[in-house]
C-alpha cells in the first residue's frame, strides 16, 4: 500500500488499523537540538480522543504516546521521531455481523476491490483511528511553528445547516440548539456533518511555490485526505466566483508599523499566486455526516446478494468537533515543512 507519508522534508508516516494493537507514525526531516515537551503533545491527542464528550464515540481511549525514537533528554536528535499510540477499548465483535457487507458510503467495496483482503474490523485502516498519529505528528509541527510566532486556530462554524453566531467563538449562542439537534440525531440513530474554519496567523510573506506547490495546494491535499472531509476552501472560497473583480481585489496598504504590506481585506486568504502575502492564512473544511448510521438500511453484500442490516458498533453522531485537532495538526505540518523547504530552520 503506498500513500502513507505526507510531507517534503518534514515526512510524517502513519502506521496501524483501528482494531489492531495500536497506531503510530514515524516523522522524520525535524529540526536537532529542538526541546520537545510530551504533555503538550498528550494535551493535543486527549482533544481528539474518542470518549471524550456526550455526542462521541463512547469508545474510550486515553491515546497515551510512547517515543520509541528521535528525543533524548527531551530534545530531539535529528534521528526519526517513532512513537505508538496502543488501542486498549477495541470491540472487534461488534463487526462480525458486517463482514461480508458492504456498508453505504464506506469504504469497503473500494478496499476490496483494490487489495482483495479488507480489515472489516472498525475500519482498518481506513478508520478515523489513524488521524491520532496526524495529530501527534502535528503538535511536534505546532511546537515548531511557536518558534516562529506561528499560530493555527481551528473553530466549528457549521454543524448541520446551524451557522455559528461567530466562528471565532465556537457555538456561541446556537450551542443549546446545536446540542437538541445532535440529541435527536442520535435518539434515532442519525448523523451530521458540519464545516470547520481555520485561521493561521504570523505566517510571513513568501511561503510557497508559484506552480504545483502552491500553499493553498499544500493545504487542500492536507485537509482533503482527512476522513469524511468533502470539501476545502481558502479566502472567499466558492463565493468569491459570484463577486465582481472590483469588489474581490485585495488593496494593498502600508501597515502599522510602515515597514510590511498589507491589504484592506482578506478575499485572497493571505495567499497570492500560491504565495503567503503576510495576511492571516484562512481556509474552510466541510465534513459529511458520519457514514455509519444505527437505521436500517439496504445494500449488497460480496456476492451481489441484497441485504439489509442496522448498523453497530461506537460512533460519533457528529465528528467535526473532534477534528478541529486533526485539521490544525494538518495545517502545522503543512506550515512547518514549507518553512523547511525555504530554509527557515
Amino acid at each position: 500500500m503506498a500513500g502513507n507519508s505526507f510531507g517534503k522534508i518534514l515526512v510524517l508516516t502513519t502506521f496501524g488499523e483501528s482494531h489492531g494493537a495500536l497506531t503510530g507514525g514515524v516523522l522524520d526531516g525535524f529540526p536537532s537540538n529542538f526541546p520537545i515537551d510530551l504533555h503538550f503533545i498528550q494535551s493535543e491527542l486527549n482533544r481528539r480522543a474518542p470518549g471524550s464528550g456526550d455526542l462521541s464515540s463512547p469508545r474510550r481511549e486515553d491515546d497515551s504516546i510512547e517515543i520509541l525514537s528521535g528525543i533524548f533528554e527531551d530534545k530531539t536528535t535529528g534521528a526519526p521521531i517513532a512513537f505508538i499510540i496502543p488501542n486498549k477499548d477495541h470491540r472487534s465483535e461488534d463487526y462480525a455481523s458486517v463482514k461480508e457487507i458492504y456498508r453505504p458510503s464506506h469504504a469497503d467495496y473500494t478496499w476490496d476491490r483494490k487489495f482483495g483482503h479488507r480489515d472489516y474490523r472498525g475500519g482498518g485502516r481506513i478508520s478515523a483511528r489513524e488521524t491520532a498519529a496526524r495529530v501527534a505528528g502535528g503538535a511536534f509541527a505546532k511546537q515548531f511553528l511557536r518558534t516562529k510566532e506561528i499560530s493555527i486556530q481551528a473553530v466549528v462554524s457549521e454543524i448541520g445547516g446551524y451557522r455559528m453566531q461567530d466562528e471565532g467563538c465556537g457555538l456561541q449562542d446556537e450551542e443549546m440548539k446545536v446540542k437538541e439537534y445532535l440529541e435527536a440525531l442520535r435518539a434515532s440513530g442519525d448523523t451530521a456533518g458540519g464545516i470547520i474554519s481555520c485561521t493561521i496567523n504570523g505566517l510571513p510573506a513568501g511561503l510557497g511555490e508559484p506552480v504545483f506547490d502552491k500553499l493553498q495546494a499544500g493545504l487542500a491535499h492536507a485537509m482533503l485526505s482527512i476522513n469524511a472531509v468533502k470539501g476545502f476552501e481558502y479566502g472567499s472560497g466558492f463565493a468569491g466566483a459570484r463577486m465582481k473583480g472590483s469588489e474581490h481585489n485585495d488593496v494593498f496598504v502600508t501597515g502599522p508599523d510602515e515597514t510590511k504590506l498589507q491589504t484592506k481585506t482578506n478575499f485572497s486568504g493571505g495567499i497570492q499566486g500560491g504565495i503567503s502575502n503576510g495576511m492571516p492564512v484562512v481556509f474552510r473544511v466541510a465534513f459529511k455526516p458520519v457514514s455509519s448510521i444505527k437505521m436500517p438500511q439496504s445494500t449488497v453484500d460480496k456476492h451481489g446478494r441484497v441485504v439489509e442490516f442496522t448498523g453497530g458498533g461506537r460512533h460519533d453522531v457528529c465528528v467535526v468537533p473532534r477534528a478541529i485537532p486533526i485539521v490544525e495538526a494538518m495545517a502545522a505540518l503543512v506550515i512547518a515543512d514549507h518553512l523547511l523547504v525555504n530554509g527557515d530552520w
